[in-house]
């Protein structure tokens, strides 16, 4: 593998190091850009999706139905993505579904039903899965080059994004319509893909091997024991349990808060900034926790800590101690996904990325509608008590894993 020899050899001071060559530390930052915006734009659809429920006339569990439409969209093209990233690079279908994620995100507002709401939210997840898939297969290169557990720095920057979508959502809420404001999301994506985009298309020292190495990656698995498959479906669990969470906070947390007790739109959307920072600063200390700890104890103490805190915020009977226990849930469930993904890749490479990455995913974009349906059947406050439930099993899951493989 030359190509990934030379980066390492170049990353060996850290990208953030002054023997860091100027083009690597551009590609880090790049890269860096594009987990944010991701973020940025995902929160800035999910604060609206109270106004946009109005806006339909959906009820819960046809709004469910219709956010499915996300996951449908997303899972597929998670399924795709990895090929499309071995034929032309994962910086390249990065930044294609950059355009393609920020040129969707203001669809949902021009819906007037449950239906088409449903219809283009199968394009908004096709864009977002891609882009996830893409970014983190372009961010495990340079993880593998640098020896060292900074996956979570990435998420961090996905995480500080959302806080800023979230943000500045909430403040917008109650001035701007949504097609206005996810009009204006749109501008800035495609301002910021423009301004990033060419450095990721202009460097090939962190892309993907050409064919003949890939398909040589590729046998890696095959050549595996069933064992070593398992340990990686086990981490994809995980990665799934606690994606779970992510996805039924950032969708159903606003309309918790509004619906269940009240808050001021506002207020509301603040539920998921505060999410979403507490999550970024757990992850900015990611690296240290691993090093420090291992991942086992960040594992089960993360599963543990996000469980308490998401029961506290699903069951609180005030605004505030909502907000706390969402605070606590983000702490928790900070490092667990990059971790389990992280881990996965180490195990099996390339493959073992996406799969994990595709069962993580896939549990943050079907999480909201099964919250959907299960607040139909009891209510929204017990249908988010199953973020407790699933965050309770990751910590399960995490200590089990220490007697699958090295930890």
């Amino acid at each position: 593998m030359p190509q990934v020899n030379k980066l390492r050899t170049a990353l060996s001071g850290g990208l953030g190091g002054d023997t860091a060559p100027p083009s690597l530390v551009r590609l880090r930052t790049a890269l860096t850009l594009f987990f944010a915006l991701d973020g940025f734009l995902f929160a800035g659809w999910v604060v609206r999706i109270p106004a946009i429920k109005h806006q339909t006339g959906a009820t819960a569990s046809t709004l469910g139905l219709a956010l499915l439409g996300v996951s449908a969209g997303a899972v597929i093209t998670m399924m795709l993505t990895g090929r499309l990233c071995r034929r032309y690079g994962s910086h390249a279908v990065t930044v294609v579904c950059g355009v393609l994620l920020s040129l969707s995100i203001a669809l949902p507002a021009q819906t007037g039903s449950a239906l088409t709401l449903g219809l283009v939210l199968l394009l908004f997840g096709a864009a977002y899965g891609g882009m996830n898939v893409a970014m983190n297969s372009a961010a495990v290169d340079l993880v593998t080059a640098m020896r060292r557990p900074v996956m979570p720095s990435f998420h961090a920057a996905f995480s500080l994004g959302g806080m800023a979508g979230a943000g500045l959502g909430g403040l917008v809420a109650g001035s701007l319509s949504p097609a206005t404001h996810l009009l204006a999301l749109t501008g800035t994506g495609l301002l910021v893909t423009a301004a990033t985009g060419p450095v990721l298309m202009s460097s090939r020292a962190a892309a993907p091997p050409p064919p003949e190495p890939a398909a040589g990656t590729a046998e890696q698995p095959r050549k595996m024991g069933t064992r070593a498959r398992r340990i990686v479906v086990l981490f994809g669990v995980i990665a799934l349990c606690t994606a779970y969470g992510e996805g039924a906070l950032a969708e159903w947390g606003a309309l918790h808060l509004s619906q269940d007790l009240d808050a001021a739109p506002g207020l509301a959307a603040a539920g998921y900034s505060l999410f979403a920072l507490t999550m970024a600063i757990g992850r900015l200390s990611g690296t240290s926790l691993l090093e420090r700890f291992g991942q086992t104890r960040t594992l089960v103490t993360g599963g543990v800590t996000a469980a308490a805190g998401m029961l506290l915020g699903a069951l609180a009977p005030t605004v505030w101690l909502a907000l706390l226990g969402f605070a606590v849930a983000g702490l928790g469930l900070a490092n667990i996904f990059p971790v389990a993904v992280g881990r996965a890749g180490a195990l099996a490479g390339p493959s073992g990325v996406a799969a994990a990455s595709t069962l993580g995913y896939g549990g943050m974009l079907l999480g909201p509608p099964v919250i959907g349906f299960l607040a139909d059947w009891f209510s929204l406050p017990v249908a988010l008590t199953t973020v407790t439930l699933l965050a309770a099993t990751a910590a399960v899951l995490g200590y089990a894993a220490s007697n699958a493989g090295n930890t």
